[in-house]
């Protein structure tokens, strides 16, 4: 029985992945989020793996160093009633969750908000979609 490791509940292992994709989408390391909490960037690691549990006041500062809402490290999280959901489209955040969790896509995002000129921009998003060939929507 003492060898039998306990697996980390679901909701801490999306805490955790919420707070690996805002702290990649910001462009912080492991180590620089660890310092502005005080806390060793092994804690951060285990945080972001769901081995660790984050605590309430934890999760308040965490939401302020990465200047985002507490809510959003629980959107998408395993086990949410989505009966009240009316037309609302359950999968859209998670592709959007995937997409920045990617590598690519972090560097695409990226690139792509630093592209003052809207014109640009926009015929950017009509190359990806002739790309993936996707008509107009």
């Amino acid at each position: 029985m003492a060898s039998e490791q306990r697996k980390p509940n679901p909701i801490d292992i999306h805490v955790g992945s919420r707070i690996r994709l805002r702290r990649t989408m910001l462009g912080l390391s492991q180590e620089k989020l660890g310092d502005a909490l005080g806390i060793t960037f092994q804690q951060i690691q285990k945080y972001e793996k769901g081995a660790n549990r984050v605590g309430a006041s934890r999760l308040q500062e965490i939401s302020r160093v990465l200047k985002t809402p507490v809510a959003f490290f629980f959107e998408g999280a395993p086990g949410q009633d989505t009966s009240d959901a009316g037309f609302k489209e359950t999968s859209s955040a998670n592709y959007v969750v995937d997409f920045l969790s990617s590598n690519e896509g972090l560097q695409l995002n990226r690139a792509f908000v630093k592209i003052e000129d809207p014109k640009v921009r926009k015929k950017l998003v009509e190359l990806a979609k002739a790309l993936a060939n996707i008509s107009e929507e």
